[in-house]
């Protein structure tokens, strides 16, 4: 790392917001009635016990074809934030009862902005005009007012995400003329309130373009901080140059040891000379494999299957992932076609309600029953492997049917879900029970 770095405690306690007057408990978190006694014995220590907790063992075959999953009921001890025991069930055990709910791993909203909600304010629907720029002449105007109360609802929001399952957030910052430092500050708070319970990432995005605004001088300041990826947004609508503005955006996270992740929203033309241009300063680069990320990548929809297919497998290459909001409608995105070559996908939810959308529940779940319906993914098998797009990665079970999570030693980020295995989460959407991070039972 940099040694530039600027950690987040030294971060908030040089801010000019300070920490005077913020209380660092944490926020008012809602188990479900059913478990509400064992969670009040219980507490949050990070040590905890659980019986009667429904496990995925392997699938049922009919002749070749999967026509099921096999589950059973386990005890899972929990030690120090990770899983230290899975055993028969002990139903007579003093232990949490998880009531025959099935165990997940805890999912991860991969591309959201906490800094800039209205959640927990009055309603407002979209009222978009004058294209990208025109919405940062928007922002321009409604940003300092809504930084007044960005902590709250920040954390509000992160509230609203733990309902839904998610423990985890990739979140992109503003960092632009208009709000400066000041978004970043305000949501660093609110992680302080949250860190025990929920856990993120941050990308500093230049949201008002690096070069459109004087937005460089902020993200140099930015990066040399607490921050895990340098963002970036569609250079050519905004900035008029794919070179200059990726080449700038490349260099801050070499120089600063960061990630990528930029939101490229253009369809046609230049978003695909984008996502080749970035394939290969990482090629030129390879420290950025693995840490490069494009969001919303709406080309990819726009080409044609064989252009898709050889895309994928440059992307699957470098190891640069997509980040997908899953859009419909005149676009569908080739994510089995990404998944095919090895591409990493990940979804988020981006807006829940602020000025650019409305339609965001929290819930990353929803994201991948919409992928699966999109997909024609209704099968035993196919549902279960879109669980993948909630959890950013891990699923209880590999494509053969053999268990791989949970294991001992693994974390103890979980959920506990109305639901008889994975494929019925993802087709219905199951309800989330209850969440676990780090160990701590936090909804």
């Amino acid at each position: 790392m940099s040694n530039s770095k600027i950690s987040r405690k030294d971060f908030l306690k040089n801010s000019t917001l300070g920490l005077a007057g913020f209380s660092f408990l944490p926020g008012f978190l809602q188990a479900a009635p059913d478990l509400q006694s064992d969670l009040n014995e219980i507490g949050n220590m990070g040590n905890v016990t659980l019986k009667n907790v429904l496990l995925e063992t392997g699938f049922e075959y009919e002749k070749d074809e999967i026509i099921g999953t096999k589950t059973e009921l386990f005890t899972v001890e929990i030690a120090n934030g990770k899983i230290k025991k899975i055993s028969s069930n002990q139903p007579n055990a003093k232990a949490m009862d998880a009531k025959g709910l099935l165990m997940l791993p805890s999912f991860k909203d991969m591309h959201i902005h906490l800094d800039k909600t209205l959640y927990a304010d009055r309603w407002r629907a979209v009222r978009r005009s004058g294209g990208i720029k025109g919405m940062i002449d928007l922002e321009q105007k409604v940003l300092p007012e809504m930084l007044k109360k960005s902590t709250f609802k920040a954390e509000k929001l992160i509230e609203l995400l733990q309902s839904k399952g998610s423990g985890f957030a990739r979140s992109h910052v503003n960092i632009e003329p208009t709000s400066k430092m000041d978004s970043l500050k305000n949501l660093e708070i609110t992680l302080a309130n949250k860190k025990d319970s929920f856990g993120a990432e941050l990308v500093a995005f230049p949201q008002h373009g690096l070069y459109y605004t004087d937005s460089l001088p902020y993200m140099k300041e930015a990066a040399g901080m607490d921050i895990d990826f340098i963002g970036g947004l569609d250079p050519t609508n905004v900035d008029g140059s794919i070179e200059r503005t990726m080449d700038t955006t490349v260099q801050l996270a070499l120089d600063h040891a960061k990630g990528i992740d930029i939101h490229l929203h253009e369809s046609g033309k230049s978003g695909y000379d984008t996502i080749m241009y970035l394939i290969s300063k990482v090629n030129e680069n390879p420290v950025l494999k693995g840490k490069t990320f494009v969001s919303h990548a709406f080309a990819l929809g726009a080409l044609d299957k064989a252009k898709q297919e050889e895309t994928a497998e440059k992307l699957g290459a470098a190891q640069v992932g997509i980040v997908s909001t899953i859009p419909f409608g005149g676009l569908v995105m080739p994510i089995p076609t990404l998944l095919k070559h090895g591409v990493k996908v990940m979804t988020g939810n981006d807006s829940i309600v602020d000025y650019w959308n409305t339609f965001g529940t929290g819930s990353v779940l929803q994201k991948a029953n919409l992928a699966a319906q999109l997909y024609g993914q209704s099968s035993e098998l196919g549902l279960s492997r879109m669980l993948k797009l909630a959890t950013a990665g891990p699923i209880p079970l590999d494509d053969k049917g053999v268990q791989q999570w949970p294991k001992v030693g693994d974390d103890a980020n979980l959920i506990l879900i109305d639901a008889s295995c994975s494929a019925e989460a993802v087709s219905r959407i199951s309800p989330v029970r209850s969440l676990i991070h780090n160990g701590n039972v936090v909804y």
